[in-house]
């Protein structure tokens, strides 16, 4: 399997001009721990973590050194660090150099980047523009799609384009909030929906699609205290 079989297409994404106290308020509303940060051209240029934000004065979580840290510190890394903890710009808190990959990369290869780099997510970039975000629940789901089996094969790249196109043109669907995998022409479907009823409507609208052998639905309901906007 590869990238484009299980990324996340609708990719949150924050504003380079955007402070950390947007930031993390988007990260929260989303339900991501980081987010790809874009300039003007929506080029990305960085990524945001929870991680980015967890140290700040504001909450008193910023390390003090001991004296003989503060001894022997570099002024340029402690400056940097200064900048890194009481800026309130995304752009001076943010990761610069971004692990990422192609959407034609091999789940191996992603997990491999994950692994050797620390990171739970990587951006999926084409053309120099984010068109998803493969996260450590993404490579889960796709080993878990695996179980459809040594059936004859199909696109499921296609297919795949197919289900996401379908339920795209439908109000009560959200692709900040669910992902479609392909396996061997069986759709699954993860993430969060708002209502039971709305659960079954991704369903019926995926097994509609031509060409789908069958549907797993393992989509969760959210409790409605943590519904997006509320």
């Amino acid at each position: 399997m590869r990238a484009n079989q299980v990324m996340a297409t609708g990719v949150v994404t924050v504003p380079a001009d955007a402070s950390v106290y947007d930031a993390a308020f988007i990260l929260l509303s989303a339900g991501v721990s980081a987010a790809p940060v874009l300039n003007a051209h929506g080029k990305m240029i960085g990524i945001v973590s929870e991680a980015d934000l967890m140290y700040r004065p504001e909450l008193g979580t910023v390390a003090k050194k001991s004296w003989f840290e503060r001894l022997i510190a570099d002024d340029v890394a402690s400056a940097r660090e200064f900048i890194q903890s009481h800026s309130h710009r995304v752009a001076d808190v943010m990761t610069k150099n971004v692990v990422s990959a192609g959407p034609r990369t091999p789940l191996p290869e992603i997990a491999k980047l994950m692994r050797e780099h620390r990171v739970k997510c990587v951006p999926i970039v084409e053309d120099g523009t984010v068109v998803g975000i493969v996260s450590r629940s993404h490579l889960l789901q796709g080993l878990l799609a695996r179980e459809a089996g040594d059936a004859p094969k199909v696109d499921d790249d296609k297919l795949r384009g197919a289900v996401l196109a379908a339920l795209g043109k439908q109000g009560w669907a959200s692709s900040g909030t669910a992902n479609v995998v392909s396996e061997n022409g069986t759709i699954h479907l993860w993430g969060y929906v708002t209502s039971p009823t709305v659960k079954k409507a991704y369903q019926v609208a995926a097994a509609n699609v031509f060409g789908v052998r069958g549907v797993k639905n393992h989509l969760a309901i959210m409790p409605a205290s943590i519904h997006p906007g509320v």
